[in-house]
């Protein structure tokens, strides 16, 4: 049985990439550059014309932030969390887990801001 998505969840996938690409408020092209992909592919995916997206859909939903399940089948079951693999990573989250709820919410958005600046 092949792993790719046949023709009749093509669309009902490319309508939950969107989706999740908008709510992460990311881009066509800062999500093509997650994945290392081109823009191009991410604008096929999200209109239904599949191109590659079985070889890459792990790296699209790890970098949307959700699972390659609910990519495909729509069940709203969360992505394990990212780990972290570096001290600085580690450093990082024990430092936001020891801040008040609305600290957390400001240095999300700062780490958020400045990664895009990043991106520019």
């Amino acid at each position: 049985m092949s792993s790719e998505p046949d023709s009749t969840t093509v669309p009902a996938l490319g309508e939950r990439i969107r989706a999740a690409r908008r709510a992460q408020r990311l881009t066509q092209d800062q999500l093509a550059r997650a994945v290392g992909v081109t823009r191009s592919a991410v604008a096929q995916w999200e209109t239904g014309r599949a191109g590659q997206v079985g070889g890459n859909l792990a790296r699209i939903a790890r970098a949307l932030g959700t699972s390659a399940e609910f990519l495909l089948t729509g069940q709203d079951r969360p992505a394990a969390p990212p780990i972290a693999t570096r001290a600085d990573e580690m450093a990082l989250l024990r430092a936001y887990a020891d801040c008040t709820p609305e600290d957390q919410a400001l240095l999300l958005r700062t780490a958020v801001r400045l990664a895009r600046r990043e991106e520019a």
